[in-house]
């Protein structure tokens, strides 16, 4: 929330605080007066803010106050705490100190005092700024760059556009790191201890990040593009390949350090491109391939007999090399699938470090006196190989020998090599091919164990992890992430995102999934808990441009642009109805009403809706009247009225039961692009082409409020506009409109990369989410970049590099999501759909990018709730000491702490829980409820907690039904909860049933099996297995019983 403070010199010399760089502020609605001192509030800026200037322009912490004095109204009972400003224009705070109040007075207060309040109140603008932040991307599971194994092989880490994503694989959960590149992610290399992360974007700028703390630790850029980095077995440097060198820095230690970046030395030889690098298991050396055919091995010491060594024998470009454990033998693979065996003649203990001489002596012994050998350490030092050095050079030097030269194709057979990776201890290699195959072979002997197809696209990366069980693959052409276990041939993770942009989502009434819509004709359910797609349908032959859930939640009803609405049931995971109009149409929305009876999609070319009954699928009735395509559909929750937006400027109400009349027309200035109504269907919302939101009163058919949103899009300007980015956003506007559960505020977003929440009733700009910072995507800057203008033209007009693999080329012209027909575009940041979880504790937005989830912050915040000088820890301890429990509970919902709510809630014996609930207000019992929502996916008291809720809805559920519209999405919130366990206890309950039927039948079986007569070793192992189907048998039979 930003506060324009109205700023007057004359006031500033002679206003209530007479401190220097006084500043007055405009006076609320309910001043006193128009002389010096006839505002009630006045504002004394400390000595370091600066003169006439409010907290827009002031520092983050400006130190501003606001004096006391008495409302009108409150009578001698009310004082006016001191309010001290601390925050800057983009996150405000303010500081209670002193000041003392009446109980009664204040709701009266938040009404008097919600200008400027920043708590979430019942009257003030507060409820509608919940702060929520990035908390998972979804919908995409892998990009480009390299994948990474942890430590304990356990996880997976995927590079995810321009962010990072963890998928645990033994608690089957994914969470994406709350960072951001600039650019693309290229490469990500991961310390030994899988403490620290290095993180490459495609521009050169590096991350250092914590994944302990989930923090970015430093900055720093290569100057150059990185293909790969790499940490040494030690964890003491790391080596990364830019251009045709490669460069070792010294690793970030445990210790604090201001340049966590030191560059120790740089590496000369290759004459194109490096792109792998390996270590040896003792840190001594590394070796790197290059695009020049050639493989060079450097020592990460001054060695005496092996400074550089240069490999050759291949005929393509170095995809991966390999040390042999514990040795220096080589294995190198090149892109026309050839493998080549080196063995070199000296063991790794066999490497001499080379004694110094002259002033490099000298500097050494110096050192060793002074006892400062970090300053030698820090010295870079530079070292060039030649590809065909001196014989001189060569006597008593490492030599390297070709052992054999085995071929991955076989006769006529051509496929690119294009990933690889060597499990040292077992001797495993890796491969993966253009094909999509994947090919495992055991070393030295090249024996092949296994091969497989697991896409139509390129294999980009491959991964072992630290036991050499599982394999991870990433397709980029897809977007395709798979875990291979290669031992028992099963997946342990397949996942793959939509293969072109999200269109729409929609969430399940109790907000545990999430189904999206793409433009490739499929549909993916996620879980949210989990992060992970659980089932795809892909029966639609073309784009998917609507999806919706009933009110079970068991049925998702969408629609396509191939002539058909289909209904898929999620407890079969089939397509159980299909829709279709008398003559083809495109279908462009789709709307399901509150029973789940009446569907109805809009038609894109015919103007028309149609409906259709969900038992029988027959078509009822065809409502025509729009002038033009269909652009929303939304069902008023409460009462049987379709809600139609169009590109004919009107927005029409159809009647349900009304013979399928229209209801009333609303007249509109521009195209309607979206519409929507408010939860409890007493508004509606309207976005319009000339980026207006009006706000209607559907019963009367009044318009009640509209806000401009040109100004809040901040869209950019793409690479090939011939026209500014201010000229440009004239045609931009919001396409998708979402209330909150509360109904209180609604986010709008369209093409831009911004998503606006606005508060409803004051319609004003709450907050502005910014989706992404991705510049790989078009149009995300406003202004373009002058780097690229010169005097041949703009550089974005050429195709950079088009006939290599990670070439960019031109999308055709007016074409926004791509060209097709090339493998690499650039496509444009946009926001295609926004809903908000019926929880109300997170919403979802479907971009570019991916689904983006933004949730509450779960961080701490001191956020109290009518907060009084006599409300403090120590006092709610000392009644929780006195077993007086409703009092210690109100206390401490009231300073509003989460360990302290949980600590008072806990000490509550059982038996008493009855009669503490029965005292509890109203108020603090939704408060009570929202907090027990929350401690279910936390807290291991399940049963404790069941009673809780039990008891309160039981005492308080009639005088709660009279507010069930606000607290919906805390009930939601709730069931949400108690639905994740039941359905964890029902699995673990099924499971243990089984376990001891089948341990019964078992004992049964063998007590029959005795009293046979006995059989041979051969009949027995036959009548094993007839046991075993007579086991299954009888088992069903058990079970059935």
């Amino acid at each position: 929330m930003k506060f324009a403070y109205r700023v007057s010199a004359a006031r500033a010399r002679g206003g209530l605080a007479r401190g220097r760089g006084a500043v007055a502020c405009s006076p609320p609605p309910w001043r006193g007066g128009r002389g010096r001192r006839g505002g009630l509030l006045g504002m004394g800026c400390g000595r370091g803010s600066r003169m006439g200037l409010g907290p827009q322009t002031g520092s983050e912490e400006a130190g501003c106050s606001f004096g006391s004095h008495s409302l009108p109204g409150h009578g001698p009972a009310f004082s006016l705490p001191r309010v001290v400003f601390l925050g800057g224009p983009s996150s405000p705070r303010f500081r209670l100190q002193g000041g003392h109040h009446q109980p009664s007075a204040g709701p009266n207060l938040c009404a008097h005092l919600s200008w400027y309040c920043p708590r979430k109140c019942s009257r003030g603008l507060c409820s509608a700024q919940r702060k929520h932040s990035f908390s998972n991307l979804l919908g995409t599971v892998y990009r480009r760059g390299n994948l990474n194994f942890t430590c304990d092989g356990n996880s997976v880490i995927s590079p995810v556009g321009n962010r990072v994503t963890v998928f645990d694989l033994k608690n089957n959960k994914s969470d994406t790191l709350p960072l951001a590149t600039r650019y693309n992610i290229k490469c990500v290399g991961l310390s030994p201890d899988g403490r620290l992360a290095i993180i490459v974007d495609e521009g050169g700028a590096a991350l250092l990040v914590s994944l302990v703390c989930r923090s970015v630790l430093h900055h720093f850029h290569f100057k150059g593009s990185v293909h790969s980095v790499s940490f040494s077995p030690d964890g003491r440097k790391f080596v990364v390949t830019k251009g045709n060198i490669a460069q070792m820095y010294h690793a970030p230690g445990k210790k604090r350090e201001f340049n966590a970046f030191v560059l120790d030395k740089t590496y000369f030889g290759p004459y194109d491109e490096t792109t792998c690098i390996d270590w040896t298991d003792d840190s001594r050396c590394f070796v790197v391939g290059s695009k020049d055919m050639s493989t060079w091995v450097f020592g990460a010491e001054r060695w005496d007999n092996l400074i550089y060594y240069a490999l050759g024998g291949h005929k393509d470009a170095i995809v991966a090399c390999f040390f042999e454990s514990n040795s220096l033998d080589l294995y190198t693979l090149s892109q026309d699938g050839a493998l080549c065996v080196w063995q070199c003649d000296t063991p790794p203990e066999g490497l001499r470090l080379k004694a110094p001489r002259g002033w490099r002596a000298d500097l050494l012994e110096r050192d060793k006196e002074e006892e400062e050998d970090e300053e030698d350490g820090q010295r870079e030092t530079t070292i060039r190989g030649k590809a065909t050095p001196a014989e001189e050079d060569k006597k008593g030097k490492v030599k390297y020998s070709r052992l054999a030269k085995y071929f991955f194709n076989k006769e006529g057979d051509f496929n690119n090599l294009t990933a690889a990776a060597y499990h040292k201890k077992t001797h495993l290699l890796v491969t993966g091919f253009a094909s999509g195959v994947f090919h495992l072979h055991e070393l030295p002997e090249f024996n092949l164990i296994h091969s497989l197809s697991i896409s139509d696209q390129r294999i980009a990366s491959v991964a072992v992890n630290s036991t050499g069980d599982w394999i991870a693959f990433g397709c980029s052409g897809l977007g395709q992430l798979l875990v291979w276990e290669w031992q028992s041939e099963s997946y342990v993770l397949k996942q793959q995102g939509h293969f072109n942009s999200m269109v729409s989502l929609a969430y399940s009434p109790d907000g545990q999934y999430i189904a999206t819509g793409g433009d490739d004709g499929k549909v993916k359910v996620w879980n949210t808990l989990s992060g992970f797609c659980f089932v795809t349908f892909t029966e639609h032959s073309s784009g998917v441009t609507g999806v919706t859930f009933t009110a079970t939640g068991y049925v998702i009803v969408t629609s396509s642009m191939d002539g058909t609405v289909r209904a898929f049931d999620l407890h079969r995971y089939r397509n159980f109805r299909t829709f279709t109009s008398p003559r083809p149409t495109q279908f462009s929305c789709v709307a399901v009403d509150s029973s789940g009876e009446i569907v109805s999609a809009g038609a894109q070319d015919s103007f028309e809706i149609f409906v259709w009954s969900m038992q029988t699928g027959r078509l009822l009735d065809v409502l025509a009247g729009h002038e033009g395509p269909i652009s929303g559909l939304c069902f008023n929750p409460v009462k049987s009225i379709l809600a139609s937006a169009s590109w004919d400027k009107t927005v029409r109400l159809w009647d349900m039961f009304d013979s399928w009349r229209t209801k009333e027309t609303l007249a509109l200035t521009s195209d309607a692009l979206a519409v929507t109504f408010r939860p409890d269907g007493a508004e509606l919302a309207v976005a319009t082409l000339n980026s207006h939101i009006t706000f209607w009163d559907p019963e009367n058919a009044v318009q009640t409020g509209s806000i401009e949103g040109r100004h809040d899009l901040k869209t950019g300007r793409k690479e090939l506009d011939k026209i500014t980015a201010k000229h440009s956003a004239k045609g931009r506007a919001f396409t998708t409109l979402c209330y909150s559960a509360d109904g209180l505020s609604i986010l709008a977003g369209g093409m831009s990369r911004f998503v606006c929440l606005y508060h409803v009733r004051e319609q004003i700009l709450v907050k502005r989410f910014e989706l992404s910072c991705n510049l790989s995507l078009d149009a995300m800057e406003e202004f373009l970049n002058r780097r690229k203008m010169t005097e041949f033209g703009n550089l974005a007009l050429i195709d950079q590099d088009a006939g290599e693999e990670d070439g960019v080329e031109l999308p055709l012209p007016g074409v926004r999501k791509g060209d097709m027909s090339s493998r690499h575009f650039k496509p444009e940041i946009r926001v295609t759909s926004l809903r908000f979880s019926p929880t109300g504790r997170c919403w979802a937005a479907t971009s570019t990018e991916g689904l983006l989830i933004f949730s509450l912050d779960a961080q701490m915040l001191f956020d109290p709730y009518e907060l009084d000088t006599s409300v403090t820890p120590g006092r709610i301890r000392e009644a929780l000491r006195q077993q007086e429990f409703t009092r210690a509970i109100l206390m401490a919902f009231r300073l509003n702490e989460k360990q302290l709510v949980q600590e008072a809630l806990e000490a509550v014996p059982p038996g008493e829980i009855e009669v503490v609930s029965a005292s509890l207000p109203e108020l603090y019992v939704e408060k009570a409820l929202e907090f027990l929502a929350a401690s279910f996916e936390s807290s291991r008291h399940l049963e404790f907690y069941l009673v809780w809720t039990q008891k309160l809805l039981l005492l308080h559920g009639q005088k709660l039904k009279s507010r069930a519209g606000r607290l919906l999405p805390a009930v939601q919130f709730l069931q949400k909860s108690l639905q994740r366990h039941l359905d964890d206890l029902a699995k673990l309950c099924d499971w243990n049933r089984y376990n001891i039927q089948y341990a019964l039948a078992v004992s049964r079986q063998r007590g029959v099996k005795r009293a046979l007569e006995p059989q041979g070793a051969v009949e027995g192992a036959e009548s094993s297995d007839d046991d075993s189907l007579h086991l299954l048998s009888g088992t069903g039979e058990e079970a059935a019983m």
